[in-house]
């Protein structure tokens, strides 16, 4: 039985985040536009949906890549834990009226940061490992 992990649900599971992601940043931006006209606000729907997208790419590359899969997933969990944490802070204090935590927007902030970097990670490996495979591939003959 494989983990987790590595099934193509992972990947599917990521992709049904990224959406529930993409669809709360259009709710927020609803919000900003109706109820409370906050630049902020706006910031955070813009956050959301930028990085829903950029989930669901990820999730995509992951179900393709042959050598780094599990880090493209890491990349995307972190992209949407950070991403939730931070347009989460800034809509719970201006639509809300509370503080999730003291620094949740910066740590969520720093946390999209470290994903992006992930992103760059996983891409490095991916490209050893078709380095590595394009070195042991047979070559063609000439003719």
């Amino acid at each position: 039985m494989a983990r987790f992990d590595e099934s193509p649900r992972a990947d599917l599971g990521i992709a049904i985040a990224a959406g529930l992601i993409g669809a709360a940043g259009v709710v927020l931006a609803s919000v900003a536009a109706h109820r409370v006209p906050d630049p902020a606000l706006v910031t955070a729907a813009n956050f959301l949906m930028l990085h829903a997208t950029a989930v669901l790419a990820l999730s995509a590359w992951s179900a393709q890549s042959r050598g780094a899969p599990g880090w493209w997933r890491v990349a995307a969990r972190l992209i949407l834990l950070g991403v939730a944490l931070f347009s989460g802070a800034i809509a719970a204090e201006k639509v809300g009226g509370f503080r999730l935590f003291p620094m949740a927007a910066p740590i969520g902030g720093m946390t999209l940061i470290l994903g992006w970097i992930m992103v760059s990670v996983a891409a490095v490996v991916d490209w050893r490992a078709a380095g590595q495979a394009s070195a042991t591939a047979p070559r063609p003959e000439a003719r």
